[in-house]
């Protein structure tokens, strides 16, 4: 099973103990899997219907739980194996009334409350019931990448209005969550891992949670590894190449004019390095008859480079 798949199945199990949480949460799935109409007798009717069962079943739980709604539960066939719909349908009038009421859907004189967005503002006044709407509308429309390859967390909303909510929503608790347009959806995304976390934390998946932080802590060790491995290879390269530069301005010097004609200390030093080509500036000023620090050792060899170049010049001029 796929990250995304292990915690929709973690939140599947999470039933809100407090009444109003498991109503928010409801009222997430009736926004992205519900639908209200009348049957042939002009009686409200409430039905949910989503090719996921186990989101099914949980709503069923909650209608169980929290309004002791028993509906009917069916599996349309009609589109293939691969696409079976499960669905409930309350087909009792008070009871879809009761439910419908309780997510600010329907008023007390039973007139449609309108709501531009997701939900109804009022049940989603408490943090705890925002938590709880977010654990739902994930379960519907939500996904997360892989974090071995990335960090992405979405919700799929079919209007800009409804994926401003859930924006505004996510971002209430500090989540930098942005809009994306995908052909016909409007997308709600947060990409960074920190966030991610926090988000699994809000829905209660808290298993999904330390996994996520397990990889984010290994990535985090992989990562300052790699880029310490390739600090230091930088620096082994660099203390390469200045060491051939300063072996080819010393054998130079030789070759031309002789280091007996150098410095009485810039002859020892360059008899060094080219005794222990590999040897670092610490170690060179180690080996010296009167010892001496790195920068002093630095400071000969540049003076050695500089007398090099100078040489190099005065043939060029010669020629």
């Amino acid at each position: 099973m796929s990250f995304s798949g292990n915690v929709k199945e973690e939140l599947l199990a999470h039933i809100g103990s407090a009444r109003h949480c498991r109503i928010a949460e409801l009222a997430a799935i009736l926004a992205f899997e519900g639908e209200i109409y009348r049957n042939s007798s002009g009686e409200l009717n409430l039905r949910v219907s989503s090719e996921n069962e186990s989101i099914i079943r949980k709503c069923f739980t909650i209608l169980t739980k929290t309004f002791r709604i028993e509906g009917e539960v069916f599996i349309d066939e009609r589109l293939g194996k691969k696409n079976n719909r499960f669905t409930i349908d309350v087909k009792n009038q008070e009871e879809a009334v009761k439910v419908l009421q309780a997510v600010k859907l329907l008023s007390v004189d039973l007139r449609p409350v309108p709501v531009p967005g997701l939900v109804n503002p009022m049940v989603v006044q408490k943090n705890c019931c925002k938590r709880a709407f977010l654990r739902g509308a994930f379960l519907c429309a939500g996904s997360i990448s892989d974090p071995e390859k990335f960090y992405h967390f979405e919700i799929v909303c079919t209007t800009e209005e409804k994926a401003r909510q859930m924006q505004e929503l996510i971002q209430s608790f500090e989540i930098d969550a942005k809009i994306v347009k995908r052909k016909r959806y409007d997308v709600v995304y947060v990409k960074e891992g920190a966030q991610i976390v926090e988000l699994l934390g809000l829905m209660g998946a808290g298993v999904s949670l330390m996994n996520l932080e397990n990889v984010r802590i290994f990535k985090g060790v992989r990562n300052n590894v790699n880029r310490k491995v390739t600090c230091e290879t930088a620096n082994i390269n660099k203390t390469v190449n200045a060491a051939v530069k300063q072996m080819d301005d010393i054998i130079y010097i030789r070759d031309t004019v002789g280091l007996h004609r150098l410095p009485e200390n810039l002859e020892e030093t360059a008899m060094v390095r080219l005794e222990y080509p590999q040897a670092s500036l610490k170690e060179l000023g180690a080996l010296l008859s009167t010892p001496v620090g790195k920068s002093g050792v630095n400071h000969r060899l540049r003076k050695i480079s500089s007398i090099a170049e100078q040489l190099r010049g005065v043939k060029e001029e010669q020629a």
